[in-house]
Formats: C-alpha cells, sequence, structure tokens
C-alpha cells in the first residue's frame, strides 16, 4: 500500500524493510510516535509492548485522539497502524515488562526501541537487551522545551537518543520535544535496518 510513498528505496530496501521485526517497549509519547514513523517508513512488523491504557493527560504528546480514552495503548496504536498500512503486521502485547519476561520478548525483534518511562525499568531493559546481543535504542533526556541540543550517541550494542540532560520529573514532557527524540530514535533504527550499523550524530 506503501509502495507509492516508498519509491525513494531501492528493491533491496524495501526488502529489508518487509523482513523486519522491530520491539517497542513502551507505546506512550517516545513508542506511540516512533511506531508511525517507522510504519510510514515501510517496516514491516511492529512488536508494541505496554500495560497501560490511554489516559487524557497522553493527549499532548502521545499518538492517541480522544476516541482511544481508556483503551489499551497497544491497541489503540495498533489500530491506527493499520488504519495507516493494512498490510503491516501488528504484534500487540498489554503487559508489563519485567525480569521474568524480558528475556524471551527480546529474542522476538530483530531491533528494540526503548520507549519507557521508568528509570529502573529502562535501565533493566537495556542490561537484557545487551546481554541477550541486541542493538536496543534509548531515549535519554526530552523534557521541556527550547533548551538544550538532542544528539545521538552509541555505546557498545546501545544507542541513545536525546538531550542528555533534562528529567522528564523536573521539566514537563511536551509534544515537540518528546516528538523530535521519538523521530531519532525511529531515524537511528532506519539506519540499523539498512545499514547494519549506526554511529554518533554530534
Amino acid at each position: 500500500m506503501l509502495d507509492g510513498v516508498l519509491s525513494s528505496f531501492t528493491d533491496e530496501q524495501k526488502r529489508r524493510l518487509e523482513a523486519a521485526r522491530v520491539g517497542i517497549a513502551g507505546a506512550g509519547g517516545l513508542g506511540s510516535n516512533a511506531a508511525m514513523m517507522l510504519a510510514r517508513s515501510g517496516v514491516g512488523c511492529l512488536i508494541l509492548i505496554d500495560g497501560d491504557r490511554v489516559e487524557i493527560s497522553n493527549l499532548n504528546r502521545q499518538h492517541y485522539f480522544p476516541e482511544h480514552l481508556g483503551m489499551a495503548k497497544v491497541d489503540a496504536l495498533a489500530m491506527q497502524l493499520r488504519a495507516l498500512n493494512p498490510d503491516i503486521r501488528v504484534d500487540a502485547r498489554k503487559l508489563w515488562l519485567d525480569q521474568g519476561n524480558a528475556p524471551a520478548l527480546l529474542q522476538e525483534a530483530d531491533l528494540w526501541i526503548e520507549a519507557m518511562d521508568d528509570a529502573q525499568t529502562k535501565a533493566l531493559f537495556a542490561s537484557l537487551a545487551l546481554a541477550a546481543g541486541k542493538t536496543v535504542i534509548c531515549g535519554s533526556g526530552m523534557g521541556g522545551f527550547g533548551g538544550y541540543a538532542m544528539r545521538r550517541r552509541r555505546v557498545g550494542g546501545m544507542i541513545v537518543v536525546g538531550d542528555m540532560k533534562t528529567d522528564i520529573d523536573r521539566h514537563p514532557p511536551l509534544a515537540p520535544r518528546v516528538t523530535q527524540c521519538a523521530a531519532m530514535q525511529a531515524d537511528a533504527a532506519l539506519e540499523w535496518l539498512l545499514t547494519g550499523s549506526v554511529g554518533d550524530l554530534r
């Protein structure tokens, strides 16, 4: 369905994107926006993991609308992804990631985007992904407005994007910077899928 839109890709690049399985751990501001961008870019399969439901406070930065209030985030996001591209394969799982279920889930995708709020869960997931030999793209620093420039760093098998400074507990998460960080995560995922590597951006 998106062939016309994706005409700038070569046949080999389209094949790689169609065959890709990208996991997204968290379907909030980062995960929901990154998922939509990856779907628009031709990624064939997305695995969505989140145990939360859409609340009115989410609408200022997450890819949800008033009609989604009360729905499981993964179900609302899957519905939007399929509306955009009926051919996409979406594996939506309403659950919370923890040390017990993460190791098995990590094996189901080629690449993971870490898009969770809780700092301890973020760190646990990233460490488990690295131990499993999976590349993981994490977000760090996207609160407030204006402020520090967004960057991208590679640390072993982990790619970190964001301003590396702001804490959303002290700076409100708002649509422009949250979406910018999500876009950088999606861009890093595309680079990894199409070239096999991702470098630093300074």
